[in-house]
């Protein structure tokens, strides 16, 4: 009987905590979701930070993900699993780069986000079969949130809405 991947893995270890998106990533169903969901809070503490700050913590975020989505999916011995979600919180971030006010924001960045993350439009499916690793692991959500920020501020600039 084959082990489960996540049986290798423990909460209490710092680098498979944040991998697992603060545990959301467990969830038995759209561990995706959940990672992003768990993002939330983060940017939350974020929001009101000078653009700079929030640029620099982001840029960390994605640098060290690197290390942590393949140091966790290395010691599970399978690549991207799909409770290895620190991607999606690197992701959001990206997207929600200067952010309107407003909770209506909030939903359409994340229904953006996803909806980039789980079509996979070229390049972001390209990459994702092309690129391993951790750096492969990361990059397909960086180009997801960048795609979704782009549409966030097309929106935000159209004045559709208020």
């Amino acid at each position: 009987m084959s082990q489960n991947p996540l049986d290798k893995l423990s909460l209490s270890n710092p680098i498979h905590f944040l991998a697992l998106g603060f545990g959301s990533g467990l969830a038995p169903k759209a561990p995706g979701t959940f990672g992003t969901l768990a993002a939330l809070p983060l940017y939350w503490l974020m929001a009101d930070l000078s653009l700079g700050v929030y640029l620099a913590i982001t840029l960390v975020v994605c640098i060290a993900g690197i290390y942590i989505c393949d140091k966790a999916s290395k010691d599970m011995g399978v690549h991207d699993h799909g409770a290895i979600v620190w991607d999606e919180v690197a992701g959001l971030l990206i997207t929600f780069i200067m952010l309107p006010t407003g909770w209506i924001w909030w939903l359409i960045g994340f229904a953006l986000f996803r909806l980039f993350d789980i079509l996979k439009p070229w390049p972001i499916r390209w990459l994702d079969a092309r690129v391993h690793g951790g750096f492969g692991i990361m990059i397909d959500d960086i180009i997801a949130g960048i795609f979704a920020l782009i549409c966030v501020q097309a929106i935000a600039a159209s004045g559709i809405i208020a």
